[in-house]
């Protein structure tokens, strides 16, 4: 269920929405969790910010990015170098929205593992929310590496796989991975829809095909089955809306802030 101290859910004008976001708007005003925002722009907010999430994902799968471990990862050396621990270095003299954008433009010459994808889907998916002077202003000295990421980038976690929403990343475990193979010791993933992920490395497929692929990856012999984990990582979109320009406008701040 939604709810919106400062004003109703009737305020929310569905046919300014994206199909996605009203499917999203629907599923969360079905939920017997409770959903609270502080106003109806706060919950647009939201909405389309997870559908930037979706069609970032969709956007890095279409790139030709490849998986690869730590070991074996690579960039643009026009926008990023190579750290001897595989992470990738934001160069200091370009701007981090173009650094960012270029992965997805000439993804054939970046090679990353999947949570280092699920990051940099999130990034994306920001910018494009925010726009290039806000996100160069609070993203600066990027460093794609696991999990790492901007102190502006406020990832909450809970577990509850049943309120998993597009633009969540949930997190498919393989307990009997290879070990010839540690990468595949499970797969992230962002949620496109229902029933429908994108894994760096898999691909987009359902949760059956997540995990028949995992399980291909498994000790020879196991009979141990990958599973989808109860896992939800997902942005803290109340704290990035602050970021937003038109927010800060809104409010009557003159320059933009770091908190």
């Amino acid at each position: 269920m939604i709810q919106i101290m400062n004003g109703d859910i009737g305020q929310i004008n569905a046919s300014t929405l994206t199909e996605l976001e009203r499917s999203i708007l629907q599923q969360k005003q079905n939920s017997p969790v409770v959903y609270r925002y502080p106003s109806p722009d706060a919950l647009r907010f939201e909405l389309r910010m997870r559908s930037h999430i979706v069609g970032a994902a969709i956007a890095l799968d279409a790139s030709n990015a490849a998986f690869a471990t730590f070991k074996t990862s690579k960039a643009n050396e026009r926008f990023w170098y190579r750290r001897e621990d595989g992470g990738l270095q934001q160069r200091p003299d370009v701007r981090s929205s173009d650094a960012l954008n270029d992965i997805f433009v000439n993804g054939r010459l970046y090679g990353f593992e999947c949570a280092t994808a699920m990051v940099v889907i999130l990034y994306k998916a920001v910018l494009d929310t925010i726009g290039e002077e806000a996100f160069n202003i609070y993203f600066q000295n990027l460093l794609l590496y696991d999990w790492q990421y901007d102190r502006d980038l406020p990832i909450r976690i809970i577990h509850n796989k049943n309120e998993a929403y597009p633009g969540d990343v949930v997190y498919f475990a393989n307990p009997d991975f290879n070990p010839l193979t540690p990468q595949w010791r499970g797969e992230n993933a962002i949620v496109l829809s229902t029933d429908r992920y994108f894994g760096h490395g898999i691909g987009v497929r359902n949760g059956e095909e997540m995990i028949l692929s995992l399980n291909r990856r498994r000790i020879p012999g196991s009979t141990t089955s990958a599973y989808l984990t109860d896992q939800i990582n997902y942005l803290d979109f109340e704290y990035l809306r602050r970021l937003n320009p038109s927010y800060q406008a809104r409010i009557g701040v003159r320059r933009y802030y770091l908190v």
